[in-house]
């Protein structure tokens, strides 16, 4: 058997613990945060509900609200206190925050309560857009941020997004509503029943506000035709929605004859160049059966209807050619809860990502490029190109700029 030895150990050794290093992160500077309440663009939503205000106040931060900026998305003083925000009722003290969230562009008002070096989160509305007002914004040396154009670490919009979502579903809810007799419609349900045929709907744009419209039609039960010129967003929203439909791109024969037999047809173009091309002309609204409904999605942009004008959530149809239609831009305000609590999970914990940075509103810029791209003015700089070319204002890189304080 192997002698094994024992081992011997030395009393006079001793035996320390090692130290376990530990990483601290540089302490946080606490920011504050302003939310006013919207007075303008027939807005109803705020930018944060009161749970992420709870969550962004538990991190170390300030957040200030101004009185009854969430009541429009049925969200109360009480709540946002109680999630430990500061109601304020005078704009100015609102506008001392180092950041302002808003839902609508900057108002007139607010202009001269900005402060430089503020970091102001809002939507650029260009077609209402002055260059007298761009100018002033200008002046205020503030770092503008577009909410439509800020991108994930996917390179996406989420905000546009989910307000394209919201306003394909709540376009074909708005077609059922005005279809009814109450409303001058033709008196169809748009599901149809048994032995009922249901309602035709055409469906212009296969982008995120077509393919949301069309499953909420087809969900209803509704016949659905599609019409894009890009090849590409058709089979894409074909395989989407998970079933066949009827698809074609622009042909004005075949559109003009889908628009005779239509009961409703949804207006659901992008924009190029800012604007949308005008497909439907004004003859093809006179083929249309009386109370049919026209629902303009993109009248933000100008529409895409000869016919369309805009209208407003208090008066939101007009009768033209015994045609209902509907053209209020920002749909999704007319369903704000839902579109407040929307954006809000996109921008709280964006907000919390930017104010872990130690190194002021550059160094957050840098570190989200999705943030790069969505600053349209950078403290008395134009930093838009589209901005610069509608304007005639000059444009700076704001990677030069940024580049240069390195």
């Amino acid at each position: 058997m192997e002698h094994r030895t024992k081992p011997v150990i030395n009393v006079s050794y001793s035996y320390n613990p090692l130290e376990e290093t530990l990483e601290y992160s540089p302490k946080q500077k606490s920011v504050f945060i302003g939310i006013p309440k919207e007075n303008s663009f027939q807005e109803n939503r705020i930018a944060l509900t009161p749970s992420a205000v709870a969550v962004i106040v538990n991190n170390g931060h300030k957040v200030a609200i101004e009185h009854n900026a969430g009541e429009p998305s049925s969200y109360s003083d009480t709540e946002y206190s109680e999630a430990g925000a500061m109601i304020v009722h005078d704009k100015t003290q609102l506008f001392e925050a180092d950041i302002i969230l808003k839902t609508a562009p900057i108002s007139h008002e607010e202009l001269d309560l900005l402060k430089e070096n503020q970091i102001v989160f809002s939507p650029i509305h260009i077609p209402s857009l002055s260059k007298e007002h761009l100018m002033k914004c200008l002046e205020k040396k503030i770092i503008g941020i577009a909410l439509g154009s800020i991108k994930d670490d996917a390179g996406y919009f989420p905000i546009v997004r989910s307000m394209s979502q919201i306003a394909g579903v709540y376009a074909i809810q708005m077609a059922s509503k005005y279809l009814s007799n109450n409303h001058q419609g033709k008196g169809i349900l748009m599901g149809g029943i048994a032995g009922v045929p249901p309602a035709n709907v055409v469906i212009i744009g296969a982008g995120m506000v077509g393919e949301f419209a069309a499953r909420t039609a087809l969900g209803c039960g509704a016949q659905v035709k599609v019409f894009d010129n890009s090849i590409y967003r058709l089979m894409r929203l074909q395989r989407t929605v998970g079933q066949t439909i009827f698809t074609s791109v622009i042909d004005p024969v075949e559109l003009s004859k889908a628009l005779s037999e239509a009961d409703v047809a949804i207006g659901a173009l992008k924009p190029q160049k800012g604007i949308v091309p005008m497909v439907v002309t004004e003859p093809m609204v006179e083929k249309m059966q009386a109370g049919s409904v026209i629902i303009d999605v993109s009248i933000d942009n100008g529409g895409c209807f000869e016919t369309s004008s805009l209208t407003s959530h208090e008066d939101p149809t007009f009768v033209k050619h015994d045609v209902i239609h509907y053209c209020v831009p920002n749909m999704a305000s007319g369903v704000s809860r839902t579109a407040s609590t929307a954006i809000s999970n996109i921008l709280m914990p964006l907000i919390l990502s930017c104010t872990e940075s130690v190194g002021g509103a550059d160094q957050i810029i840098q570190n989200k490029p999705g943030l790069l791209g969505a600053t349209y003015i950078y403290k008395g700089r134009l930093s838009s190109l589209v901005l610069s070319k509608k304007f005639d204002i000059k444009y700076t890189d704001l990677n030069l700029i940024l580049s240069s304080k390195l």
